[in-house]
């Protein structure tokens, strides 16, 4: 197998440089594994020449193009097994190993890992011990909520103390970390970049199980997310607005009638209070 690992940065040069470091010390540079970061920000700061990791600039055309430009560069180049992850996260030391078995273990599916936050971005800060940190649970698995058109994480603000530490089928897998195959991608076909930014990941889950691709959660893979950074944090401008907005797009694709006419109720009632400038 030939492992490419795909991310998008979008002006967080510090973050995307951690996790480049943190890749490099699970085994980057090894033959046949490759990092294709694809650098949509409007000024472009160079990167430090890297073995083992390629640059390429692009337009901000949203985080589904961006990973799609990625994905068809890193074809071209003849690569057949594929990590999509977030630029703000960092990984453990076994990570690309673990990938790499569970990706050969379970093929033509799409597989995502144990996610925790990383210490001193967990939702709740002052919940925790100091013990805790870097042990709560961001993503262990996934469940989607149809009556109110949510994806939800399993396991979300608890301390791992291994309750999830089963490898199990799951029906949501968070754009965060997506683990596949070439034969994944060829039955699901790239992301749908009308999304611009927030649910293209359940979207292309949703397609992936029409076309009776697995969603599996593995424990074996793990990664430490700093959440949202890349968006300005949870309950920015950004992310409320194409939260909000992608979710009604989702729903209305996706969802039981009953539950798309809810939305699209709730959508134009709430147009009704925003202020015109």
């Amino acid at each position: 197998m030939k492992l490419a690992v795909v991310t998008v940065n979008y002006k967080t040069y510090h973050l995307t440089n951690e996790f480049i470091l943190s890749l490099q010390k699970a085994g980057l540079d090894v033959k046949d594994r490759h990092l294709f970061i694809v650098d949509v920000s409007p000024t472009p700061v160079p990167f430090e020449d890297q073995d083992n990791v390629t640059v390429m600039l692009s337009a901000n055309k949203g985080y589904a193009n961006g990973v799609n430009v990625g994905l068809k560069y890193a074809i071209k180049q003849g690569y057949d097994g594929f990590v999509i992850i977030n630029n703000d996260t960092q990984v453990e030391t076994r990570f690309l190993i673990s990938v790499e078995e569970s990706i050969s273990k379970n093929p033509a599916s799409i597989i995502g890992g144990k996610i925790y936050y990383a210490p001193g971005f967990e939702y709740h800060k002052d919940r925790y011990q100091k013990k805790d940190l870097g042990k709560v649970i961001w993503y262990a698995g996934g469940k989607c909520d149809w009556e109110n058109v949510m994806t939800t994480h399993v396991g979300v603000d608890e301390v791992d103390e291994g309750q999830f530490n089963k490898k199990i089928e799951t029906e949501f897998m968070t754009g965060c970390l997506m683990c596949f195959d070439k034969k994944t991608l060829d039955k699901v076909g790239y992301f749908d970049e009308s999304y611009f930014l927030y649910y293209e990941d359940a979207d292309w889950c949703e397609r992936a199980k029409n076309k009776k691709i697995k969603l599996i959660y593995d424990p074996s893979i793990i990664i430490w997310h700093k959440n949202s950074q890349s968006t300005g944090g949870p309950g920015s401008e950004v992310h409320s607005r194409y939260q909000e907005r992608n979710r009604l797009m989702f729903g209305l694709k996706y969802a039981p009638f009953r539950t798309k006419a809810h939305l699209l109720k709730n959508y134009f009632a709430d147009l009704k209070f925003i202020p015109r400038k």
